[in-house]
């Protein structure tokens, strides 16, 4: 596989497993499935053409989050004792979300036909997306096997100071009324109407996620941070007889869980290195997570989706 130009979807077959990339929007994969006793199974929720032809990481199948995950209040944070101002960054959002790396292009540097390497560079500027002071770069390496997609995410800090940093994935799953996930959790993060963190504690799903029969997204309305996560879910459609299994290595030891009840038809279970605003929250760090990166130190890490059917 030579490097891919900027808007080409580059494919990845394992017998009749089937990746789809597209590294121009957001380093993102836009579509897992195979093919089964002649039909097509979708592992987590395809991207549609027009979500394509729009560039629009919200609807790929799972995009990354780089340098941060989820919101930071009112796209501001004090480190170093120099506030970080990301409110005129071009994010759509009230608070700044997700980082940088999913709303700008990846480039493919190698690979075969059942992996790929995506690389990201972050130079700060006063462009739109780039207004993260700190230099950076990122790879996915993503690799397909008979059973496993797995992911390992690199990066590095290129500035001449410490960074802050926080790292994941963002994928959606098929949500069906027979949809479950089993996980399990120390807390949830309860949060504000705007969905800040506000306290972890004790919730419902979080005892329906542990249970023999899983957690029903349709029983919640969740945009929640957990803490305490075991690094392995199970996304299970009994019905269908099959499940997606997804375990991470640290330090993606917390998880996000996104099923809104005013969009049914939308599961999200994320592996995350920190909590939505961990960089304003002042908690024990077992509970936010987040890094501090010195220059030149790099982090590696990898999770993985394992398939099964029956």
């Amino acid at each position: 596989m030579s490097a891919a130009p900027s808007d080409t979807l580059v494919e990845m077959r394992h017998g009749t497993r089937r990746v789809l990339l597209a590294p121009h929007v957001g380093g993102s994969i836009a579509a897992f499935d195979e093919t089964r006793d002649g039909r097509s199974i979708d592992w987590l929720r395809p991207a549609t053409p027009a979500a394509l032809d729009a560039r629009d990481p919200l609807g790929m199948a799972s995009f990354p989050l780089l340098p941060y995950c989820n919101r930071i209040r009112d796209a501001r944070f004090n480190f170093g004792g120099a506030i970080v101002d990301l409110s005129g960054d071009g994010n759509a959002f009230a608070h700044a979300l997700h980082g940088n790396a999913w709303r700008l292009p990846w480039k493919v540097v190698e690979g075969s036909n059942s992996r790929a390497r995506l690389h990201f560079l972050h130079a700060p500027s006063g462009a739109a997306g780039h207004h993260w002071p700190f230099a950076y770069e990122a790879t996915q390496d993503i690799v397909l096997d008979a059973h496993t997609l797995t992911v390992t995410i690199c990066a590095r800090n290129l500035s001449d100071r410490p960074m802050p940093f926080g790292m994941g994935h963002h994928p959606y799953y098929p949500r069906t009324r027979n949809t479950r996930v089993h996980a399990r959790v120390a807390a949830m993060w309860h949060s504000t109407p705007d969905l800040l963190p506000t306290h972890a504690g004790v919730n419902p799903c979080v005892d329906a996620m542990a249970s023999k029969e899983g957690m029903c997204p349709d029983a919640f309305d969740l945009d929640n941070n957990f803490a305490g996560w075991s690094r392995t879910a199970t996304i299970a459609w009994p019905d269908e007889g099959r499940a997606i299994t997804l375990s991470a290595e640290a330090p993606f030891d917390h998880m996000v869980v996104y099923a809104p009840a005013s969009h049914p038809d939308l599961l999200c279970v994320e592996p995350v290195s920190n909590v939505a605003d961990w960089v304003n929250l002042h908690v024990d760090h077992a509970m936010k997570g987040g890094a501090v990166l010195k220059p030149g130190e790099s982090v590696t890490a990898s999770f993985a989706w394992t398939t099964r059917f029956g």
